[in-house]
């Protein structure tokens, strides 16, 4: 069985917002099954389903309250069937969320467990006695703000929830919790699915003594919007137990072959470390990714850095970058300043994260170069936005829906009033206007897509960084006898750029490019790929 996913090309559907089928303002299963052929023509590998199972909705599914049933607001699990025979059918692998740090407090797991400190569930879940004061066993905090600890009377103790106070955390220190999870993915598994994104995979594990956790040694100049940022949480996530756990996840993984995972790791300090601890040898996970890239930061250092770093020592462990998801700022927006142009910023942003080395992770919406869509305070559904308004507006700007069709109302995505709205700039950026335009954003990333998987030296060759200057980043791909010399501008201005080689050309889905001898002119955002005989070929720019 071939490792399909190492450099395979993965596309996030956030349900809610893809399509609409029932006329309910919520997208759903069989509205993905409608626009399967969307996806399929972007020339992807596999589809990951953000959350479909059964759910309060609290956190937009990411609280679930039953793992094996499909939630009715998005299907039942014969349209999940249908979905899964249609896409194979094209060609598509299909992962979906898997959420087990943590669950709903509707789950019947935690029902059973705050009822008494002596049911068969007791232990299901993070339970620890007050302080003599009253006051929580520890200064741990939420992400969504406020003590990580919340009393429940019935029990007289406190329990851990990292996120809203209706998500109380698994104790992966019970054998029992564990095998409950791998009985949750076996169920998939068996239906036919190809694998799970793992959320939050580096919080499965927690301090079994309690220890408070430290103070973030420095803030960089900035004051915490969100008082968990003021923690170095060195006890509450990412603890060394989680490698032993995610070794036997993948044993479980490899009886089903071609199946895979993606782990998310959310830790600021750690991320990067935690992506090669969780991915290296062939006994833990296929992939990680961190936030390292979804974020503010557009330089040639940083995506060097990053890059460099996690292939440096060995090489073992495998990376899905990714610049967008349904967490963060949409890339247009986040790096708007340092563009002229949105449409240019689009492809620049497709060929960086398809020419880097790794597998790569593509957000719906992104091969459409949208904008974080502007939230009013009145529309907002996001539980984070809702608490730290305005200087975080929380994650619906990037969850607004596809617009299908700039005609229709809601762009097709709806006959009804959506969830969330859809924005007027969203409108001029529809699938069907970008469909009719050979030089769209959408048909750049077509074009792409199917240009990568003719050069395998971007699925797995080895990637090495040539010294530029800001704002230029460079790199060699490699495989066999041929190089693929990548030449990236990281600015608004034009700039040039010397080559060593005069014999180079430069290949079709190089933009804003140039090349006249050794001097290669990148325009605003402009990127070049040239082809090489292996080893030769430099690339050198000097500020100034």
């Amino acid at each position: 069985m071939t490792e399909w996913w190492r450099g395979g090309v993965i596309y996030q559907v956030y349900p809610r917002s893809f399509q609409d089928s029932n006329g309910d303002g919520v997208g759903d299963l069989p509205g993905i099954l409608d626009r399967l052929d969307h996806i399929a023509s972007l020339g992807v590998d596999c589809i990951w389903l953000s959350p479909i199972t059964q759910s309060p909705q609290a956190d937009m599914g990411y609280d679930v309250s039953d793992y094996m049933q499909v939630d009715p607001l998005f299907g039942s699990l014969q349209d999940f069937d249908q979905l899964m025979e249609r896409a194979h059918a094209l060609g598509l692998k299909v992962i979906m969320d898997q959420v087990v740090s943590h669950t709903s407090d509707q789950h019947p797991w935690f029902r059973e467990s705050c009822f008494s400190r002596d049911n068969s569930k007791a232990d299901w879940y993070v339970w620890a006695d007050a302080k003599p004061d009253g006051s929580p066993p520890n200064n741990w905090l939420s992400v969504f703000g406020g003590s990580a600890w919340e009393w429940h009377t019935a029990r007289k103790q406190y329990y851990l929830h990292n996120f809203l106070t209706s998500q109380p955390d698994l104790n992966f220190h019970n054998p029992a919790v564990q095998e409950a999870v791998l009985e949750v993915m076996r169920f998939w598994l068996d239906r036919g699915l190809d694998g799970f994104r793992l959320d939050t995979v580096n919080y499965y594990f927690h301090d079994a003594q309690l220890r408070s956790n430290p103070p973030l040694k420095s803030l960089k100049g900035k004051p915490a919007v969100n008082p968990y940022d003021m923690q170095s949480h060195k006890f509450s996530k990412s603890q060394p137990e989680n490698v032993t756990w995610l070794k036997r996840v993948r044993k479980m993984m490899d009886a089903y072959p071609g199946a895979t995972t993606v782990g998310e790791v959310g830790d600021d300090e750690r991320g990067l470390e935690l992506m090669k601890q969780y991915t290296s040898g062939k006994d833990l996970l296929h992939m990680c990714y961190s936030f390292d890239f979804l974020g503010p930061k557009f330089s040639a250092e940083h995506f060097r850095s990053k890059v460099a770093r996690f292939f440096s020592e060995d090489e073992t462990g495998w990376p899905c970058w990714s610049f967008s998801n349904h967490d963060v700022i949409r890339p247009m927006t986040r790096w708007a300043s340092f563009s002229a142009s949105p449409a240019d910023l689009s492809r620049q942003a497709a060929a960086l994260v398809m020419t880097i080395k790794g597998s790569v992770g593509l957000y719906q919406g992104e091969e459409l170069g949208l904008p974080e869509a502007d939230i009013l305070f009145e529309e907002l559904t996001d539980p984070r936005g809702m608490r730290f308004w305005p200087e975080d507006k929380g994650r619906d700007g990037c969850r607004t829906p596809m617009p299908w069709q700039a005609n229709l109302p809601y762009a097709g995505f709806s006959t009804t009033t959506p969830w969330l709205p859809v924005k007027p700039a969203h409108l001029a950026l529809s699938v069907d206007a970008q469909n009719a335009d050979p030089e769209s954003s959408l048909n750049f990333f077509r074009k792409f897509i199917a240009w990568r998987k003719s050069h395998p030296a971007l699925l797995t060759g080895s990637i090495d960084f040539f010294k530029t200057d800001e704002p230029v980043l460079a790199f060699r791909r490699s495989a066999g006898n041929k190089d693929l010399i990548c030449v990236f501008n990281l600015s608004a201005e034009e700039l040039v750029v010397t080559l060593s080689k005069t014999e180079t050309t430069l290949e079709p889905v190089s933009h804003n490019a140039n090349l006249e001898g050794k001097a290669l002119t990148l325009g605003p955002n402009g990127f070049a790929i040239v082809e090489a005989p292996a080893g030769e070929g430099k690339v050198r720019y000097r500020a100034g």
